[in-house]
């Protein structure tokens, strides 16, 4: 490493996060309105430029091979990016208004939630070609494949439900009843609780997922805001499974969450609407999409609070950390 940069890692570790070092990579932004996603610098939390993509770009995440893969809602389409390279490789079918989804372990099928069907769709990730529909409640939004790639649970938003869906099958094995307006999902790292969030009843529902029973309820509270604000959606936890991050919508935090004690330890507050969340590898910063501000938050996690806030595209909604 260079004299200069050398100086420059050691000033940023002094200015953001004093004990780490300077990481190397990319944090992509998806937005609703701008079909194109905003990268920013790892090193030096600056924009440096966006890739044109489909209409309408939400829900983005890594593919199990490492490429970036967006649901384009309004071109019904997934867009497979070449992080290395900045350019699509492809665009795969997922029929009407695509918003979630997740990827099989072995990366070969897409699972989407049809909203406009309210269904279940199994994609082809090869062809595009629609494998298998699961009929489930109103209003499909939230998709996690279980660690094994056994099980489908997918949110009713409507119906307050999680549906349990044998992957082989396509059958529905269950329905749990969860807290109003379900949305996101996460597994923790043991593989034995499914935390949900319910954007309407202020909580996350934490599933066994051994008999899928309901074990608990977190309730969140944040000083000075409307209960009805209180509006949990994007969710992720520490490698360790011992930290939870919940980006608390309308009420403008983050709660940190001690996974273990069922707890909230911190509330960081961050932009207007946070709406999603992701951890760079270190697990030292947390971004935050903050959706009504156009922006995202760079929280400092040891330190539990904001350490810069960066513009992004109109209505930002998914983001993914590339090292």
């Amino acid at each position: 490493m260079s004299p200069t940069r050398t100086t420059f890692c050691f000033s940023a570790l002094a200015l953001w996060l004093a004990g780490s070092a300077c990481a190397q990579g990319t944090v992509y932004v998806s937005s609703e309105k701008d079909d194109a996603l905003t990268m920013i610098d790892l090193a030096t939390l600056a924009i440096k430029g966006t890739i044109p993509t489909c209409k309408r770009g939400r829900h983005l995440q890594l593919t199990p091979d490492r490429m970036l893969m967006l649901a384009c809602s309004d071109s019904g389409v997934a867009d497979l990016i070449d992080p290395a390279t900045g350019q699509s490789l492809r665009r795969i079918p997922l029929g009407d208004d695509p918003e979630a989804f997740d990827i099989s372990p072995d990366g070969k099928t897409i699972y989407v939630s049809s909203e406009d069907d309210a269904a279940a769709v199994f994609v082809d990730a090869a062809t595009g070609k629609k494998l298998k529909e699961v009929k489930v409640g109103q209003e499909p939004e939230g998709v996690k494949v279980s660690p094994d790639g056994k099980l489908l649970y997918v949110t009713s938003e409507v119906a307050s439900l999680v549906h349990v869906i044998d992957t082989a099958s396509g059958k529905v094995v269950k329905n749990i009843k969860v807290g109003k307006r379900p949305r996101r999902m996460v597994i923790t790292a043991d593989g034995k609780e499914l935390w949900v969030t319910c954007e309407l009843d202020a909580a996350v529902t934490i599933v066994s997922t051994a008999d899928h029973s309901v074990l608990a309820t977190l309730k969140f509270e944040v000083t000075g805001a409307r209960a009805q604000d209180i509006t949990p959606v994007g969710i992720q936890m520490s490698r360790d499974g011992k930290r939870a991050f919940v980006a608390l919508g309308r009420a403008n935090h983050v709660a940190f969450v001690d996974v273990a004690a069922r707890k909230v330890t911190d509330l960081v507050l961050v932009g207007k609407r946070a709406w999603n969340v992701a951890l760079d590898k270190s697990e030292k910063r947390l971004f935050v999409v903050n959706g009504l501000s156009d922006d995202l938050t760079i929280v400092d996690v040891p330190g539990a609070k904001p350490i810069k806030t960066v513009p992004v595209g109109r209505v930002p909604y998914g983001v993914v950390v590339v090292e």
